[in-house]
């Protein structure tokens, strides 16, 4: 009889985390560990709308997966998951024919666009989803901006950027939006007050779920730079020509960033599993139900608190779930048991560009504004590079 076999799915937050604790604890010769992921890079998701509105460089937002694995411990396959069997135990990839057996399965793969129903969103909307992505983004901007000014008609569509949702990564997005504004503007003498950035969000509220007075303040920090916010206006379709909005009014632009929200992987309907949006309810230990062997984590899972909420799908809940299914698997490796996972939020500070943001910390959810929650914000983020290489990459990627 063989080595278990534990194959790692996704190289986000929670897959690495998973794998990194699996390499530290175990020792040689306990179980063969496999890692798949589509790129032979981690890139950092929570960073993404920042090369996207152009103030960050892409390539500070990944680190080489060879650089992250024990290669004597962990096998690397790049490649694109096309489906798995929870029953037959195997995974599928598009590079071979040949099945992927596994005792051990984690799915740990990243979300999809969720439209929520809108019509013409994946083919004419522009997504921040992956490091190619968010350059597409940036690209886009400024090519629009280039056409401005060699057009002889001076179409203002081509300044108006439209970004659909106002959570999280929206607002944060517009914040590095109005910082980048005044460079870009100055770089293809455009007037500032030319350029229109428009917010639509369903919800009644900017960042729904989040602290009123912090929201306050981060919508009126950015409408005095000139963001404008439509609240309460669903966007039913995406067109060539910009977006139309529950009621008819059509919004004409010629950059719409759509960020309305994710759902779970698709490849996780395709099993069969119970879903809901593409995520699944797991149990205290991680696993699908009905499953003693197929672990979900990060944004495919659904992980209620005691109110019976889900909680978002956020890194930081990725972080801890990966550190503590690491933890379990090497304790039934080792004849031992389980033990439940409770995830142990530690606060949420969201950036409004490079030098101000807003958010909660610790256990009492103390509220921070302005440069003290930016220069939070960056810390959380060379926290994780650290987690990741140590010292070194922290310093090497630090934005303090």
């Amino acid at each position: 009889m063989g080595l278990p076999k534990i194959v790692v799915m996704g190289a986000g937050f929670g897959g690495l985390m998973t794998v990194r604790g699996l390499q530290k604890q175990l020792n040689h010769q306990e179980a063969e560990i496999t890692l798949i992921n589509l790129n032979p890079y981690h890139y950092v998701t929570t960073q993404l709308h920042e090369p996207a509105a152009g103030t960050l460089d892409p390539n500070h937002t990944r680190v080489a997966i060879d650089s992250l694995i024990s290669r004597d411990k962990v096998r690397f396959i790049q490649d694109k998951v096309t489906g798995f069997d929870p029953k037959e135990k195997v995974v599928r990839l598009a590079g071979t024919e040949e099945n992927l057996s596994y005792d051990y399965l984690i799915c740990a793969l990243g979300a999809n666009t969720e439209t929520f129903g809108a019509k013409g969103v994946l083919e004419n909307a522009l997504l921040i989803n992956n490091l190619n992505s968010a350059r597409m983004i940036r690209e886009h901007i400024e090519y629009n901006f280039a056409r401005y000014q060699a057009s002889g008609e001076k179409n203002e569509e081509l300044l108006t950027i439209v970004v659909g949702g106002a959570g999280f990564t929206s607002v944060e997005f517009v914040g590095e939006l109005v910082d980048r504004l005044p460079y870009l503007c100055a770089e293809f003498d455009i007037p500032r007050e030319k350029v229109k950035i428009i917010t639509i969000e369903a919800a009644p509220t900017v960042m729904p779920g989040f602290d009123k007075e912090l929201v306050d303040y981060a919508v009126n920090y950015l409408s005095g730079k000139g963001v404008d916010f439509r609240i309460n206006t669903p966007i039913e379709a995406v067109t060539e020509d910009g977006v139309i909005l529950k009621g008819g009014e059509e919004v004409k632009a010629a950059n719409v960033v759509w960020n309305c929200g994710v759902r779970g992987n698709s490849l996780l309907e395709e099993t069969g599993l119970e879903t809901m949006r593409g995520r699944v309810k797991v149990d205290e230990f991680l696993r699908a139900p009905g499953y003693e062997d197929l672990f979900i984590i990060g944004d495919n899972s659904l992980v209620f608190n005691d109110e019976e909420r889900p909680y978002p799908p956020t890194a930081q809940m990725a972080m801890q779930q990966g550190q503590h299914l690491a933890k379990n698997m090497v304790a039934v490796l080792r004849g031992g048991d389980m033990t439940p996972y409770v995830y142990a939020p530690k606060g949420t500070v969201a950036s409004l560009g490079r030098k101000i943001g807003i958010g909660t910390v610790g256990k009492n959810n103390k509220k921070v504004f302005g440069r003290k929650a930016s220069l939070l914000k960056k810390i959380i983020d060379a926290r994780w590079f650290f987690i990741l290489g140590g010292i070194s990459l922290a310093f090497k990627k630090a934005k303090l």
